[in-house]
């Protein structure tokens, strides 16, 4: 039929930047394999299904865009093989298209008609439907950058200043110069020094050399030879920076030294091929200990998530989240008393995409084999779930964040934080209790004097604990035959990194009361949280790059008191020191947690307290990030210079309190913030984001709505006993936080037994059987919820 809402639309094909959801709803994720198909909005470009949910006319009915794109797609019949089918040998495998695979029907549809299908040559909708059946989709979006990585030129390669020309003949470009070594080499584009690369991923030998080089002359910038394409491209190495960059005047830098680039052939493998191929080797075990195979589980809560490319550090922590009952409570109760929130860009919403995952995860709506698995007598392979994709939660999450909205690997602990953030910071509405709520405590810490005895405690509201993990070599052992030895840990229990936490030391500290340098300080838990998230840290500093440790901790099943832990608070005897020191003597006392990692780390305590102070205290990554950005500030050693706080009394001013105003503060939390931090506006934003509960009122009581005043709400729960047992656990496999594999371990109830485990790898879910207990020593994040 032909429709007048065609013109009046003025309907135009999506242009290259714009997001087009054509293969899974906005708001759950049915979507064009569904019988009824999905309706993208050919106004916006929003996908909503068209099934029972029918999100579809839910977007319908806020936007009043009256026409959609239907689409349906339908399997192929599978050719049956009288033959096995040939063995892969090559690393470039030429991609099946869609169209091989499936059929793929399209109709367009008015709701402005009563649902009527319009005939597809009105007005320019040829046009519309190819641009929209062409249109790079927002998954494929995603998963074009997911093997990219950005890398930049750096000065070191925009300024690089070679030495005199000299053709390399006594090398023949062969070898290393200070080993037999003929691959894995790197050319020094300062000098022409050809070096040995560092021992590789994959059996690649490498004996430094070309590190020790640099280490001797300091020239920065090396071009790893086997990497060469004609086409100009290569590894760029600067080791002054430890980091891949890229070389604008490459092919010149290669001709003062008289190679052609365009004679060049690539021979090796890529770092970034290397990392790829290393990031898929990581495998947890997915059989048992007799060979057979994991039998795949399906089922409410049993639902995979699929990898975008580098994104399982967001999959293990989704799935440990979401088997928490606050956050089943919040998002998945709401699908199903509320639905979804009424928005017109769900895409963009957090409380949407937080509720679609949960419906994802949780329903078991979309958890069964994947039909595109075909076991025969040739495969053994057993089909497992396609697993739903998070990729407009890890768009959403990862927006403005540096890290985050890049399609590289990244730390799970991290990702954690910064997503309990973005949750709280969200509106909860019609009573809805914020979930991270259930993570909240109180830190108490004791600061006593060594000279006059004087006593000051502070309070800290956490999420999270970071705990020291003490190494204590044992011996060296050889990976492999004629390999680098690898070190091996004595095993550290958990209450041992507890008692380390929580244990006095000595502190520098200029008491404001007698002058004196030196004091002692131990922290305590003043109130529990419902679930204690526990990240171990195992990593020391090598060449300023933090390297993993696998120091074992050993993690009981069993539930256990943390009792010993609580805080008493002021004893009678305490001589508490004032309040307002005096200006003259301003102080500053580092958050214990982010002092003892960053300490942990291999960074001097001085380093440590500038990076906490000028980063407002919030935590240990924002102050490792403020490290590596200042490492080479000639005055990153001297003593901490604490800024004089304002003459007693006075407030900050009002143009201070208006520019936070402007972000989103309250003008309470505005002075308090200020108040905190000396008046340092940077330094105020990071203290409100990291003190989320404290409304700025200096007071024990605030003022309800009803103009009457109540106690403040202290999260967590002092009382005893408080006993926690093992709920889930993040895993990492690989030397480095940025790259390897991460996994997710989870108690499940199966087949009436409560406390199973259950490993999330990616997509495949399985019941867990022999290598629990191992993982659990070399979990990277534990997730302790209490019983009592």
């Amino acid at each position: 039929m032909s429709c007048n809402h065609v013109s009046e639309a003025r309907l135009r094909a999506p242009r290259a930047t714009q997001s087009v959801h054509r293969e899974d709803c906005t708001q759950c994720f049915d979507g064009i394999d569904n019988p009824e198909g999905l309706n993208v909005c050919l106004s916006c470009f929003n996908g909503g299904c068209a099934g029972e949910r029918n999100h579809a006319l839910l977007h319908n009915k806020l936007t009043q865009h009256p026409l959609v794109l239907n689409i349906r797609r339908t399997k192929k019949p599978k050719i049956e093989r009288d033959e096995p089918p040939k063995k892969v040998s090559k690393l470039a495998i030429e991609a099946e298209m869609e169209s091989d695979k499936y059929d793929t029907q399209t109709s367009v549809v008015c709701y402005g008609c009563g649902d009527k299908e319009v005939e597809r040559t009105t007005g320019n909708l040829p046009e519309v439907i190819d641009g929209v059946m062409s249109a790079m989709t927002f998954a494929t979006q995603t998963e074009v950058q997911a093997w990219e990585q950005e890398i930049t030129p750096c000065e070191h390669t925009l300024v690089l200043e070679q030495d005199p020309a000299k053709a390399l003949e006594d090398q023949n470009l062969t070898n290393c110069s200070s080993c037999d070594l003929k691959e894995n080499l790197w050319l020094c584009l300062q000098c022409g020094n050809l070096g040995c690369g560092r021992s590789q991923f994959g059996g690649v030998g490498g004996n430094s050399h070309g590190l020790s080089h640099f280490e001797t002359t300091q020239h920065p910038v090396a071009v790893k030879l086997g990497s060469i394409t004609p086409e100009g491209t290569a590894d760029v190495y600067c080791y002054t920076c430890n980091d891949e960059r890229t070389d604008p005047e490459l092919a010149q830098h290669l001709k003062h030294w008289h190679i052609n680039i365009a004679e060049r052939q690539k021979t090796e493998k890529s770092l970034t091929e290397m990392q790829i191929e290393q990031n898929l080797k990581w495998e947890f075990s997915m059989t048992s200990q007799d060979g057979k195979e994991l039998k795949p589980l399906f089922g409410k809560g049993l639902t995979g998530l699929k990898n975008l490319g580098n994104s399982c550090y967001l999959a293990s922590v989704l799935q440990c989240l979401f088997a928490l009952p606050a956050f089943q409570k919040r998002y998945f109760n709401a699908v199903n008393s509320k639905g979804m929130p009424d928005n017109v860009y769900p895409a963009e919403d957090l409380e949407t995409q937080l509720r679609k995952i949960a419906d994802g995860l949780l329903s078991g709506r979309y958890s069964y084999p994947d039909s595109d698995v075909v076991t025969s007598e040739y495969s053994t392979e057993l089909p497992h779930q396609k697993g739903v994709a998070p990729g407009m939660l890890k768009a959403l999450v990862g927006k403005g964040h540096e890290e985050f909205c890049t399609m590289r690997q990244q730390d799970a602990f991290e990702l954690l934080l910064h997503l309990l953030k973005l949750i709280t910071r969200s509106q909860h509405p019609d009573g809805m209790k914020d979930p991270v709520s259930d993570f909240r405590f109180v830190l108490e810490q004791r600061l006593e004097c060594v000279n006059c005895r004087k006593v000051r405690y502070r309070t800290d509201v956490q999420d999270n604990i970071s705990v020291p993990v003490p190494a204590r070599r044992i011996k060296k052992i050889s990976a492999e035959e004629g390999k680098e030895t690898k070190d091996v840990f004595e095993p550290i229990t958990i209450k041992e990194c507890l008692d380390i936490f929580t244990a006095k030391e000595a502190v520098e500290f200029t008491c404001p009361h007698c002058g004196k340098g030196v004091a002692t300080k131990c922290v305590l838990f003043k109130t529990f949280p419902e679930v204690l998230a526990v990240n171990c840290r195992r990593f020391e500093l090598v060449n300023w790059v933090p390297t993993k440790l696998d120091v074992p901790v050993v993690v009981g099943d069993e539930p256990f008191l943390m009792d010993a832990y609580i805080s008493k608070g002021p004893s009678p005897g305490d001589d508490l020191m004032s309040e307002d020191p005096e200006p003259s003597a301003p102080t500053f006392v580092p958050n214990v947690g982010a002092m003892a990692d960053l300490e942990g780390m291999g960074f001097p305590r001085p380093r440590c307290e500038k990076a906490l102070y000028k980063t407002g205290n919030s935590g240990s990554d924002a102050a490792m990030n403020w490290l590596f950005e200042h490492m080479e500030d000639a005055d990153i050693d001297e003593p901490l210079v604490l800024e004089q706080p304002k003459a007693s009394g006075a407030e900050p001013s009002t143009e201070q309190i208006e520019i936070l105003g402007a972000m989103g503060f309250t003008a309470s939390q505005a002075k308090k913030a200020l108040r905190e931090t000396g008046g340092d506006l940077e330094r105020a934003v990071e203290w409100v984001f990291s003190h989320p509960d404290d409304m700025g009122e200096d007071d024990d009581q605030v003022m309800t709505g009803t103009g009457e005043l109540k106690e403040k709400e202290v999260p967590g729960r002092a009382n005893t006993p408080a006993e926690f047992q093992l709920n889930s656990i993040v895993c990492h496999k690989g030397s480095s936080i940025h790259a390897g594999h991460y996994v997710a371990f989870v108690k499940k109830e199966l087949e009436g037994e409560v406390d199973a485990w259950v490993l999330f790898n990616d997509e495949k879910v399985v019941r867990a059987v022999d290598d629990v207990e191992e993982m659990k020593k070399f979990a990277y994040v534990y997730f302790f919820k209490r019983n009592n």
